[in-house]
C-alpha cells in the first residue's frame, strides 16, 4: 500500500515465549505460512511476518475478516497459548511485510497488546468506534477463552467446522469417527457457543468498520 489509508492490524503473541523460545519461534513460522494459505492474498494488506519468538504480525484490508486468522491460529493441531490483537484504524504508507509497518492503527495494536498481558486476556479487539468497542471489550475475550478451553479433539472439531466450514457429518467422515463422536466432541467443547460469540463479534466488528469508512472523510 502507497498511501496513508486504513487497515487491519493483527498481532498474535505467544504467551511465555521466553520459557521456549525455540520452540515459539518454529510455532511462529509455521503459523506464519498457515495463514498466508488461509488469508487470501487480496485481503492482505503486507505479507505476514514473525519478530523473534513472540508475535506474527499482520495487516489485512478493512472489510477482510481478522477472526478467520485468530481461529486458524487457536485451532491449529500444534498451536500454542497466544494473545491476539485485532486493532482497525489508520496505516501509514509503506511497504514489506507487516513486521515493518506502522501507524496509528499498529500503535493501537500495542497499547492493546500489553492491555491484554495485564488483564490476562486471550483476545482485544479495538476499532476506534466507541459503541462497538465497547462492546467487544466485553465479548472478545470470551471468545479467546473459549477457544483456549477446547480438549485437542474438540479443537479439531472447531476447525474443520468454523474454518473448513463443514458439518457435523462430514467431520465424521474426514476424521473417520462416528457421527456420535462429533457431536459429544461439538457439545462438550460448547461449539455451538463458540460459533454465535464469533458470529457476533464478526457483525460488530463489520459494522463498526462500516461506520467508520461513512465517516472518513479521506474514502
Amino acid at each position: 500500500m502507497d498511501s496513508v489509508g486504513r487497515g487491519i492490524v493483527l498481532f498474535g503473541d505467544v504467551i511465555d515465549s521466553r520459557r521456549a523460545p525455540e520452540r515459539a519461534s518454529a510455532w511462529l513460522r509455521t503459523l506464519r505460512a498457515d495463514l498466508e494459505r488461509a488469508i487470501p492474498a487480496a485481503e492482505r494488506l503486507a505479507p505476514f511476518g514473525v519478530t523473534q519468538g513472540d508475535e506474527v504480525q499482520g495487516l489485512l484490508v478493512p472489510d477482510a475478516d481478522p477472526f478467520r486468522a485468530v481461529l486458524v491460529g487457536s485451532l491449529h493441531d500444534d498451536a500454542r497459548p497466544m494473545r491476539w490483537v485485532v486493532s482497525a484504524g489508520r496505516i501509514d504508507p509503506g511497504r514489506g511485510p507487516a513486521i515493518e509497518r506502522t501507524g496509528p492503527a499498529f500503535l493501537a495494536a500495542r497499547d492493546a497488546v500489553a492491555a491484554a498481558r495485564s488483564h490476562r486476556d486471550r483476545l482485544v479487539v479495538v476499532t476506534g468506534e466507541p459503541g462497538a468497542d465497547h462492546l467487544l471489550a466485553e465479548l472478545a475475550p470470551v471468545l479467546g477463552d473459549m477457544l483456549a478451553d477446547l480438549t485437542d479433539r474438540q479443537r479439531v472439531v472447531a476447525r474443520l467446522m468454523l474454518v473448513d466450514e463443514l458439518r457435523q457429518a462430514d467431520v465424521a467422515e474426514r476424521l473417520g469417527v462416528a457421527r456420535a463422536t462429533v457431536s459429544v466432541a461439538h457439545a462438550r467443547g460448547h461449539i455451538r457457543s463458540v460459533q454465535r460469540v464469533l458470529t457476533a463479534l464478526r457483525s460488530i466488528f463489520g459494522a463498526a468498520m462500516l461506520a467508520l469508512a461513512d465517516a472518513d472523510p479521506a474514502r
